[in-house]
């Protein structure tokens, strides 16, 4: 269902944060290419050529055999990002060069390996892009990066999320957008002007790689993204005005003030919303899709990057759980007990959007309790032989209406076939995530959009 829905809309590349084997073989005939990620907490198991050649083989060539697709790996994803991890993935440029290595001496053709990296890389209060150059503290590593990308040509790749950077440095809201309606504008000392934030991280990028040793690396944008709840300004509206004008800029070869003609390739992030992604850093991390989980699209979208006010194909053959919810009855005699049970739901079900700026922080005592409880219905596919999914210790009723409040929507989740396998992913890896890739130089041909 989810490939006939990308095909349906000419979404020719996807990246994979889990290269679940269900979800490969799903991918088989090769119309679309793949993007594999190896996880974070699989780099310290690459210290050599043997476990390099065994992951490729495992999770690259057999695939391969099928009739899959896939071209690009990226070797752990933000290794050296200080707000996404508690201690450092200091091997990561180790275990790239390994798995470099092996796919030349092994033959692996067509299949070129990088590394994300998130823009706390950089160092930190850069006022100007002229300024940027990568954190004292892993600038060694860094420098053996850039070498190895000069070396193997691959791609330098940064995660950029202008919403989140824009916010970090209270800049006008406005500047978020590549629209230019912000009167705020910074201007370098080399007196280029920037208007957005794309092109101020995408500049400042390139400046940190230069300083590197890596003048002429290329950039590519592995993540980019509006979140639609959980955070101020995360909002459907605004994700909409952000595609409409990045899209059509990225297909438009305008290029950066630093780099102006260039073509530059993104990855979208991310088709659907990741209701088990941690949420440590923000609530918003789980709402970056572009798609409901209903495989209904959440705003207008124009994939083929012509700025069309359309919305994108949904998902056929979705079939939603009966119409049933669970809400809290209302019972405040015990209020610790409440308070418990609501914990307990928010433990195992996704309740973000209760967070401040989020689509339901408007709820009443009584609504975020029922809130929860709903979302904990769902999440146990309203019932279950082994759980009492609505008891709550008495506190929770099935009701037959939608309980949803203005913009708050009470969810039905959809009836689900299957899982991804997650036959020998470790407990560290995002069993879901998909990122759609929009590379510049496909998109005027027969497939108008490669994403």
């Amino acid at each position: 269902m989810v490939v006939d829905l990308l095909l349906q809309n000419n979404i020719r590349h996807l990246k994979l944060f889990s290269a679940s084997e269900n979800v490969l073989k799903a991918l088989s005939g090769g119309e679309i290419t793949i993007t594999v990620t190896m996880p974070n907490e699989n780099l310290r198991h690459v210290f050599s050529h043997a476990f390099a050649a065994y992951w490729l083989q495992e999770k690259v060539r057999k695939y391969q055999t099928q009739n899959v697709n896939i071209r690009y790996l990226h070797i752990g994803n933000e290794p050296f990002s200080k707000l996404s991890h508690e201690t450092l993935f200091t091997n990561a440029t180790s275990a790239l060069r390994y798995i470099q290595e092996v796919i030349v001496r092994y033959g692996y053709e067509n299949v070129t390996a990088t590394t994300p990296h998130y823009t706390d890389v950089l160092k930190p209060n850069i006022t100007k892009p002229s300024e940027a150059e990568f954190r004292l503290d892993i600038m060694q590593e860094m420098v053996e990066f850039v070498t190895l990308l000069n070396t193997s040509k691959a791609p330098f790749v940064v995660n950029m999320f202008p919403l989140i950077f824009n916010g970090e440095n209270n800049w006008d809201p406005e500047f978020a957008f590549i629209d230019n309606k912000s009167n705020f504008t910074i201007q370098d000392d080399n007196g280029l002007v920037y208007t957005n934030v794309f092109d101020f991280i995408y500049d400042s990028f390139l400046h940190a790689i230069k300083k590197a040793g890596g003048p002429d690396v290329e950039l590519t944008v592995g993540q980019i993204g509006w979140p639609t709840d959980g955070y101020p300004g995360a909002t459907s509206a605004n994700a909409e005005r952000f595609f409409k004008t990045l899209l059509p800029f990225v297909k438009s070869s305008k290029g950066t003030p630093l780099r102006p003609g260039i073509s530059i390739e993104v990855y979208i992030h991310t088709l659907v919303d990741e209701n088990l992604h941690k949420i440590k850093l923000g609530a918003f991390r789980r709402h970056w899709g572009v798609y409901n989980n209903n495989g209904q699209p959440k705003y207008k979208i124009d994939f083929r990057g012509q700025g069309r006010d359309i919305y994108p194909t949904s998902a056929k053959g979705v079939v939603l759980m009966p119409k049933r919810w669970c809400v809290f009855n209302g019972n405040i005699e015990n209020e610790t007990l409440v308070q418990q049970m609501f914990e307990y739901a928010c433990q195992e079900a996704d309740c973000t959007p209760l967070a401040p700026g989020g689509s339901c922080h408007h709820l009443n005592f009584v609504q975020n309790v029922s809130y929860a409880f709903n979302r904990y219905f769902q999440n146990k596919a309203q019932y279950n032989d082994k759980i009492l999914t609505c008891e709550f210790s008495g506190l929770g009723k099935v009701v037959p209406n939608d309980p949803s409040v203005g913009a708050c929507k009470f969810p039905i989740e959809i009836l689900a076939a299957e899982s991804a396998d997650t036959k020998g992913l470790n407990s560290g890896e995002r069993l879901q995530g998909w990122t759609l890739f929009l590379p510049l130089l496909l998109m005027i041909g027969i497939y108008a959009v490669h994403v």
